[in-house]
């Protein structure tokens, strides 16, 4: 399968090493979701799931912010058109679409996901974060859910992901207050796996996710199947699916080369098959 090419400035995809890095590039807006970007990028992660070639996703944002989340601005220029409105079932249905094809279909890879966040990560842009396994953050970023300061309820399932990341006391706290969480506290309260020096976010950024992406591909994929299910089963049942899971992985080529190089006393050289 080709590699992807963007049909918009406003995204910017590379595949290098087997990562996928995702760039949203509107650092004047600080990387708002504007219609144009939030299309393109659903269709790059139906690419990233697609493609064999792609072994892991690294998400961020060009400038000095990752995602400050929907465009304030073009919500109030939106309401100030004369043009016909849709109905709450269509204005839902188009809702419902998008949010599927970039925030389900990101949390739903089979793949690892890491986002950098090099700035703010507000409201939708905190959504898209969360979607990903792992978060990496330069010292000067901030969280925000944002939604109340603008009397807004939440998108993109935040309140679901937020949640599984955080006691519920917190993410409740963090939701209906909008309060800016500094990348210090975003570590202790873990909203973030790593925090790292501004100017070594990218490079660290792109080493975790290339090391991702080197890994045992059908492994990988079953752990994220056991983590997805653990809070919504018995341990009973987790068990059996793990067993089930287990005995799939010793039939792939990884677990027989990880076999092989642990008798030789080397580092494995996974093929994702």
């Amino acid at each position: 399968m080709p590699e992807f090419a963007s049909d918009t400035a406003l995204l910017n995809v590379a595949l290098n090493d087997r990562v996928a890095v995702i760039t949203l590039n509107r650092p004047e807006a600080r990387n708002a979701l504007a219609p144009e970007l939030t299309a393109a990028l659903g269709r790059v992660i139906r690419w990233a799931g697609e493609d064999d070639d792609v072994g892991a996703v690294l998400l961020t944002g060009a400038g000095k912010a990752f995602c400050s989340g929907g465009d304030v601005k073009a919500m109030g220029a939106r309401r100030d058109e004369q043009a016909p409105r849709s109905t709450h079932e269509q204005a839902f249905r188009d809702l419902q679409a998008r949010h599927r094809a970039i925030g389900g279909a990101l949390r739903a890879l089979r793949k690892p996901t890491l986002a950098a966040l090099p700035g703010a990560a507000a409201g939708a842009g905190m959504a898209l974060a969360l979607a990903c396994d792992m978060r990496m953050a330069a010292t000067s970023a901030f969280l925000t859910t944002g939604y109340a300061r603008i009397g807004l309820s939440g998108d993109y399932g935040i309140a679901w992901l937020l949640s599984r990341v955080v006691p519920p006391a917190t993410a409740r706290e963090l939701m209906l207050t909008s309060r800016r969480v500094g990348a210090d506290e975003a570590l202790r309260l873990g909203l973030i796996n790593w925090l790292v020096e501004d100017d070594q976010l990218q490079e660290a950024a792109f080493a975790r996710a290339r090391e991702l992406a080197q890994g045992p591909g059908v492994a990988l994929a079953y752990i994220k199947d056991n983590l997805d299910e653990a809070l919504d089963i018995d341990h009973w049942t987790a068990i059996d699916r793990e067993a089930d899971r287990l005995l799939k992985t010793r039939s792939t080529e990884d677990h027989r080369e990880a076999v092989r190089a642990f008798a030789e006393k080397r580092e494995p050289h996974f093929s994702g098959r």
